[in-house]
């Protein structure tokens, strides 16, 4: 118990520490967390798929998030001539590449015989379809985590898009602080409330095959919670002026609030169930040991993968029809 409150206090003085410097000094500082984030989840999703027997290129998947980084970076910087929809276009052609010289890789590669025979995997695969399949393997690592959790980085730059919204040109940071800030609380609002609600009430097991721990008590519990919670925050943000004007501008009402964190906190929890049942699949309890009492970075941020996109999405609709 005390060295999973050790690392939650480190991880949250690290989260706070990259806020600072994001309103302070620069973004990017926030996008470097971001990258080390993705990199490490694809890593450990590596592992948990090699175990699964879905067997991958581990180096690559690790590094692709590098790869995508630099183009979101690029995207947002020229911003006012390609747009986030071409941006996210030259990823998804990004990913279509890496796919395509990872297969190559593992055809030119020697080792891929040897993986074959020490698999005894070489009378059911040619080595065309063993590295076929490996390279369809990376491929899906190139989505979830990466893909998804670099989303992030999209928040973390709201209002430089200016060109897809036009309004925010004014919010001077304040905006994408404030949803980047949702982006994480939805998630711990969540967990944490539906860790203690279950533990109080218990109950019938919500997926009991996949998270034998979860209950629906608690799944309910962390919903309610998050939706209390998060209200409470926003009423604190419209305490400060400069924050409160912000929020007007930009159409956020408490209304819209909620239904944007009642649907992220489902989101949340069923990004939660699916790296269980990925876990649950390759039979192992977590994903690394990176942090512990926490388990790997993929245990920590696997709320994140499916609900930072919806945030982005659902946000980018709001400021669309302002």
């Amino acid at each position: 118990m005390k060295t999973r409150l050790l690392t939650s206090l480190i991880f949250i003085f690290v989260l706070a520490l990259a806020f600072i410097l994001k309103v302070y000094v620069s973004n990017y500082f926030f996008d470097a967390l971001i990258l080390f984030i993705a990199c490490y989840s694809a890593y450990e999703t590596s592992k948990i798929f090699s175990k699964m027997g879905r067997y991958n290129n581990k180096i690559i998947a690790t590094i692709f998030p590098i790869f995508l980084m630099i183009i979101a970076l690029i995207g947002i910087a020229y911003d006012y001539t390609i747009g986030v929809l071409f941006t996210v276009v030259m990823e998804v052609g990004v990913i279509v590449l890496f796919f395509g010289v990872t297969f190559l890789t593992n055809l030119i590669d020697k080792k891929t015989n040897i993986e074959l025979k020490t698999r005894q995997m070489d009378k059911q695969y040619s080595k065309s379809k063993y590295s076929l399949l490996k390279a369809l393997n990376t491929s899906v690592i190139f989505i979830y985590p990466s893909f998804l959790i670099l989303f992030l980085s999209f928040i973390n730059h709201f209002e430089e898009l200016t060109t897809s919204f036009p309004v925010m040109g004014e919010f001077n940071g304040m905006l994408s602080l404030f949803i980047l800030l949702f982006a994480f609380l939805i998630p711990i609002f969540t967990d944490t409330f539906a860790y203690i609600t279950g533990g109080l009430i218990g109950g019938k097991k919500l997926a009991p095959k996949i998270s034998p721990k979860k209950t629906i008590s608690g799944a309910i519990g962390g919903f309610l919670w998050c939706i209390l919670l998060s209200v409470a925050v926003y009423f604190i943000f419209t305490s400060i002026p400069s924050i409160s004007v912000v929020l007007t501008d930009a159409g956020i009402t408490v209304w819209k609030l909620i239904i944007i964190v009642a649907i992220g906190s489902i989101i949340s929890q069923a990004g939660d169930l699916f790296e269980s049942y990925l876990k649950r699949s390759a039979d192992v309890k977590d994903s690394g040991n990176i942090l512990p009492g926490h388990g790997g970075m993929l245990d920590r941020f696997d709320s994140y993968m499916f609900l930072v996109p919806f945030l982005f999405i659902a946000f980018s609709i709001l400021f669309a029809v302002l």
